[in-house]
């Protein structure tokens, strides 16, 4: 992972029987000053929704946060889009 500049997942999860249709977004890139940042984006589908970003100083500790969101996501019902 470590040769990566960008990542980017998009995941949902939908559940008619309790009016429930939710977004989550993840994405790993560098900024200009060489700090690698992880942007979550999460909210209603057809919303805007909220963010939050977070700061590495490497990209190895990035995309380890990132796998862990991830795996936590499937867990609780998220599916790739």
């Amino acid at each position: 992972m470590t040769n990566k500049t960008f990542m980017h997942v998009d995941l949902q999860r939908r559940n008619p029987s309790q009016n429930m249709a939710r977004f989550y977004g993840l994405s790993v890139q560098p900024d200009l000053l060489g700090v690698w940042v992880l942007t979550r984006n999460w909210g209603r589908i057809g919303s805007f929704g909220q963010s939050k970003c977070q700061s590495f100083d490497s990209s190895q500790d990035a995309y380890a946060a990132l796998d862990r969101l991830h795996r936590q996501k499937i867990k609780r019902g998220y599916t790739p889009v």
